[in-house]
Order: structure tokens, then sequence, then C-alpha cells
């Protein structure tokens, strides 16, 4: 039979005590990266690619840090609080969360669409824009003027018909232009419904809410329309049409 000195069995005794005062410490540890990890999952509001006064005049400051600071943030927070506890959805691109939307739980389905669309739409629409000048304004080049060319004649009878689409739009929603299955499209979709649910790609779109344009245009969508040209990127979306088009 082992027998240990005095020494020894302080030895190992004070080695189990001190396993013991860690074992706390290491469950702290393991619950802290999986909050950590709950954390990481979910949905955040994306950067701007320019500064707030960049669109200035088509688009004020003030408007867009509105639209952006709270508009767009009031989307995202409440998309990520309808999905809550669902961490598959949650790490999903929210453009495949829209393009398979029959798998959102149906009791939270609405909710998605809503703040998920008004997070995909608000999330392009700020890239498919830039600042006069730069990048921002102009017309389409290349392989996509030849699709809108082929599509509606002219890139003149193209804004008016794209043009027509916000305007026509009653209440809120968004005018879009997106590749058919044999030639370019526009269409109106009310409220944040993005042309995602419906298995369409939107490469440019135009947001009608009230919130867009009601401070710089007071009750005058035709002339925040009008000014909103000068400011669309048209590389921006001639890579989303190529993209698109596989």
């Amino acid at each position: 039979m082992l027998r240990l000195s005095r020494r020894q069995l302080l030895k190992v005794a004070g080695a189990g005590a001190a396993t013991l005062a860690l074992a706390p410490l290491a469950r702290f540890a393991v619950r802290a990266e999986e909050k950590k990890a709950a954390a990481a999952a979910g949905f955040t509001l994306p950067t701007l690619p320019y500064d707030y006064g960049a669109l200035d005049p088509s688009i004020s400051r003030k408007t867009m840090d509105l639209h952006h600071n709270k508009h767009h943030q009031a989307y995202v927070t409440n998309l990520n609080k309808a999905l809550e506890g669902q961490d598959d959805l949650l790490k999903m691109p929210v453009d495949d969360l829209l393009r398979n939307i029959d798998k959102v739980p149906e009791r939270i389905r609405q909710a998605v669409i809503n703040n998920g669309g008004g997070h995909a739409n608000h999330s392009l629409f700020w890239q498919v824009m830039a600042a006069p000048g730069k990048k921002g304004g102009g017309e389409p080049k290349g392989d996509l003027a030849k699709a809108i060319d082929t599509a509606f004649d002219s890139f003149d009878k193209f804004k008016q018909a794209f043009a027509d689409a916000g305007m026509k739009r009653f209440g809120s929603g968004w005018a879009w232009l997106v590749p058919g299955k044999e030639k370019l499209e526009i269409i109106s979709l009310p409220n944040q419904d993005s042309p995602l649910l419906k298995g369409q790609t939107p490469i440019l779109g135009l947001d009608v809410w009230e919130h867009a344009y009601y401070v710089d245009y007071p009750a005058d969508r035709a002339a925040y329309i009008a000014k909103w040209w000068n400011v669309v990127n048209w590389s921006n979306v001639a890579e989303r049409y190529s993209k698109a088009k596989g």
C-alpha cells in the first residue's frame, strides 16, 4: 500500500483545491465565449460608402442621417428581435434569408419580410448611389447600356418608365430594375417587399417612402426622383447586372 508523507498529502490536497477553484472560472470562460458567439450572430447596420453630405444637393445630409441612422437601424434592430433564438437564420446573409423566406417560421415571417426587406433594400440603395461626379450620375455603359436599350428602346425611355413606377406606387414602396427571363424589367413593390421574395435579383432600387425625401422635397416625389438620377452609381448597377447574369 502506497503511503504518502504529510508534505505529499498537503501538495495533493492543494492541487485539488486549486482545480476546484479554477472550475468555476473555466465555466465562466465557456459561458463568456458562448455569449460572444451569440452576440456575433445577427445583422448590423452597414457603413455608408460615402459621407452623409456626399449626395447633396440631390439628397441632403439631414435626410441621409435620418434615413441611415434611424430608419435603416430600426429595420436591423427589429429583424434581430424577430429572429431571436433562430441562430441558423441569424447567421444567413439577408439576401439568402429573403430568398428562403419559406424556411422562416410562419409566426415571424411577416416581421422578417418587413424588416429583412427594409435591411436588404436599404443596403442596396446606399451602394447604387454615389456623389455627383464621383461615379454618381451620367449614363450606363457597356453591357448594361445595351440591355437597357434592348428592353426600353433608349435610356431616356427607361428613365421615364422607371420614374413612372416610382410615381405610381401608391403609398410607400420601391421601384426596381431586375433581370427578367429574356430582358430587363421594371417592377414596383409595396412597403419593404423585396424582389428577392419573388426569386428576382434587384440591380437598381428607388426608395419612394416619404422618409426618403420629405425633408428635402415636401410632398414632391417627382422633384425627388428627378434629382435622384444625379446620384445613381451606374458602375455599381453594372456590376450587379453582370453578377446576376452569371
